[in-house]
C-alpha cells in the first residue's frame, strides 16, 4: 500500500476485507506476524500508521479495523498494555492460535 504523505510503501501480513452490499467494503482487520521478535508497541504504531493511511484513501471502511498481532516469542509489556485499554488490538500468541479447547 503506498503512502505518499512519507514517500514509502506499507506491507501487512494479515488483511481481511469484509463484503458490502454497495458501499465501501469493510476492512474488517490488518495485522503482523512475527516468529522470533518480541512484539512491542512499535508494531502497534505502525498498524495503527497504516490503518490511517488507508482511512485517507476512502477505498474501504475502516471504522472498525481491528489491529492482530501474531508472536511466536510473544509481546512486552507496552504491547499487552495497549491490547487491555485499546479494544480495537488483538494479541495473538501461540497458545491462542492453537488452543483447541475452544475456550
Amino acid at each position: 500500500m503506498s503512502d505518499p504523505s512519507a514517500r514509502t510503501s506499507h506491507e501487512v501480513d494479515v488483511a481481511v476485507v469484509g463484503v458490502a452490499d454497495g458501499a465501501r467494503a469493510p476492512l474488517l482487520a490488518i495485522g503482523e506476524a512475527k516468529w522470533n521478535d518480541t512484539m512491542d508497541i512499535a508494531h502497534i504504531d505502525r498498524l495503527r500508521h497504516i490503518r490511517d493511511v488507508i482511512t485517507r484513501t476512502s477505498r474501504y471502511d475502516t471504522s472498525r479495523t481491528r489491529l492482530l498481532c501474531f508472536s511466536g516469542a510473544g509481546f512486552n509489556a507496552k504491547a499487552r498494555h495497549a491490547a487491555a485499554t485499546s479494544p480495537d488490538v488483538h494479541l495473538i500468541d501461540l497458545r491462542t492460535l492453537y488452543d483447541t479447547t475452544g475456550t
